[in-house]
């Protein structure tokens, strides 16, 4: 090894099943509809997310870990899961109040709440919604 502590990034994944519903008040029904399709319907559309948390830190020596992974694993499911599994997004979420649930926002807004316990090892917060779509947040 050339350094006596490597950085590592370490990521930690997740699940939760969720409904939602896209809709932005800043738009007319007419344009919700052409940006949102069918995600705008009026009760909404379930999906088994994912969501990946990635810490980046240096390997403690004497642990060989950056972090202890039960604490991330509790930090998750405190903070985010028992707010989002098993929920509408737009009705039954106090963490989402307020947010268009995108797959944008969401990644944003978990961002925030992780980075005020995990700090400068938080890298990424990837949220995803199906096979073939996610969002990356990496707090720019």
């Amino acid at each position: 090894m050339t350094t006596s502590k490597p950085i590592v990034y370490l990521t930690r994944r997740e699940h939760f099943c969720a409904a939602h519903r896209l809709w932005s008040d800043a738009l007319s029904a007419e344009e919700n509809q052409a940006l949102y399709g069918p995600c705008s319907r009026e009760y909404g559309h379930g999906h088994n997310y994912f969501m990946d948390v990635t810490l980046r830190g240096p390997v403690d020596p004497r642990t060989g870990v950056i972090v202890n992974l039960t604490e991330v694993r509790d930090a998750l499911k405190e903070l985010i899961l028992e707010d989002t599994d098993q929920r509408h997004l737009n009705h039954d979420s106090p963490l989402c109040a307020g947010v268009n649930p995108t797959a944008e926002n969401l990644a944003v807004l978990f961002w925030n709440v992780l980075h005020a316990r995990f700090g400068a090892l938080l890298y990424e917060v990837k949220v995803q919604e199906t096979d073939k779509n996610w969002a990356i947040y990496r707090g720019e």
